[in-house]
């Protein structure tokens, strides 16, 4: 493949060449053996130019990213209306906790497909860095508080308060990594692999040390490192009131004194991190559980407190699922049976789920996304690679291509549907569009928690009571 191909993007955009086979110039050999070019002159003749093959593209890879894009603006919009499909407050997994690892898998198997061949390390590796230099910016942009949108038509952030890390941050840090590593093992790779179930993991030894290595600094700091007592300021009407977290231990995964949080704490500062984190719907917080609502009285003080879900110590972990995804990627590659390429994907996405549902319900290491735990790595990659493969064969083997179209167009568009939609920006647009005042525009108009919908569904009940309830 053309490595200087655009728009692989990390998993976030398609390759505009063959994903799974790239073109390869097809030349015939003169009797001697020897390649020729593709227009010699031999015996005083030219030598015709073979037409380079293409082999079919794996529209799975497409419609994959596309579903992920598609949940993730479901869970945003709907999730604040169904509790049951947003984040989960802390120990579980709902639809939600899904769109994260999916992202990272689909950006593993991206890799495996785009860096087949590496002509040359260095432009490579200038291209990972640029990429990922990319998505920082815009992550910090979209993400860090800059933009407003949809809400306010407003743009600034105050840089004592900006956000580091977040969505596109975490994607940019898995990518990096796990791309660095499969171009500089390029060499060390084989071009045909073994045979035997276990031939694969072995071809690809480095890309596994790599993902142990960033699974034992996670499993280490979190259980090992000391969390001391820590204090935030919460400013409200010029009133600034000070809550102090009482900890002092080690290895705790509730959500006051645990290594991931007190890490970011660390190393950004506490102003620099979400502030509303997913805990405040815990019942130990709200009497509205599973719901948002009004701490209750006796509120423990981390529930005013902020969190980064997508932080560094949890960042590191997440390297696994894109490492997972780039083996998922390398099956690809090699195996080009379609009964060969499932049988590695499900059997290694069945013993990933084991895997998970027994640290979970054994107490072990809960599933919890906020932490990115090795259950949760395991649970959602194992549903990452079931997913997949269901999609390989509805869609690649039996042909059933038609239906997944819109999600192939989301997944080759995934990073310009992400920023307009995902982000707000495209409803930003349409909101800059009101009458007389910002809250008459399109967009707030069906949103049920704005005055302007209240006044329409309760103009019979009177005036006054719209007044106190707006």
């Amino acid at each position: 493949m053309d490595y200087d191909a655009k728009r692989v993007e990390e998993g976030l955009g398609h390759v505009h060449k063959e994903d799974t086979t790239e073109k390869e110039d097809k030349i015939e050999k003169d009797e001697s053996g020897a390649a020729p070019a593709q227009s010699v002159e031999q015996k005083g003749e030219e030598q015709p130019i073979i037409k380079q093959q293409k082999s079919k593209r794996v529209a799975t890879l497409d419609a994959f990213r596309g579903l992920t894009i598609v949940l993730m603006i479901l869970v945003d919009d709907a999730g604040s209306a169904y509790e049951r499909i947003d984040h989960s407050p802390w120990n579980g997994c709902t639809l939600a906790d899904f769109v994260m690892p999916f992202f990272l898998f689909i950006v593993g198997v991206a890799i495996a497909l785009a860096l087949k061949k590496i002509p040359r390390i260095g432009d490579a590796i200038k291209k990972i860095t640029l990429r990922t230099l990319k998505l920082l910016f815009w992550g910090i942009l979209l993400q860090g508080g800059y933009s407003h949108a949809p809400d306010e038509l407003v743009y600034g952030v105050d840089m004592k308060q900006i956000r580091w890390f977040g969505i596109l941050q975490r994607i940019a840090v898995v990518y990096f990594i796990v791309a660095v590593i499969e171009t500089l093992t390029t060499k060390l790779r084989p071009t045909v692999i073994d045979s035997g179930h276990f031939s694969i993991f072995s071809a690809y030894k480095w890309q596994w040390t790599g993902g142990f290595v960033a699974f034992l600094i996670y499993m280490i700091t979190t259980y090992t490192l000391y969390v001391p007592d820590w204090s935030f300021v919460i400013h409200d009407d010029d009133k600034a009131t000070r809550y102090t977290v009482k900890c002092g231990m080690r290895g705790h995964l509730g959500p006051a004194c645990n290594a991931v949080g007190y890490v970011d704490r660390q190393v950004w500062g506490i102003n620099h991190l979400y502030t509303q984190p997913v805990w405040t719907r815990l019942k130990a917080c709200t009497l509205s559980s599973p719901r948002s609502g009004p701490f209750r009285e006796d509120a423990p003080s981390w529930c005013y407190a902020p969190f980064e879900p997508e932080g560094l110590l949890s960042t590191i972990s997440a390297i696994l699922s894109g490492t997972i995804g780039i083996h998922y990627g390398h099956v690809l590659v090699h195996f080009k049976g379609h009964a060969e390429r499932l049988k590695q994907w499900v059997s290694m996405a069945i013993v990933l789920l084991i895997v998970a549902i027994i640290l979970h319900f054994t107490d072990a290491i809960p599933i919890n996304k906020q932490l990115y735990s090795f259950s949760y790595v395991c649970f959602t990659a194992g549903a990452a690679g079931i997913v997949f493969s269901a999609f390989y064969v509805v869609i690649d083997v039996w042909g059933f291509r038609t239906p997944f179209l819109f999600l192939e167009w989301i997944g080759m568009n995934a990073m310009l549907v992400f920023v307009m939609a995902a982000q707000g920006i495209f409803a930003a647009f349409i909101n800059g569009w009101y009458y007389e005042t910002p809250d008459n525009s399109l967009v707030s108009s069906l949103d049920p928690k704005t005055c302007f919908y209240q006044r329409l569904a309760l103009r019979e009940i009177g005036d006054s009571l719209i007044r106190d309830i707006c």
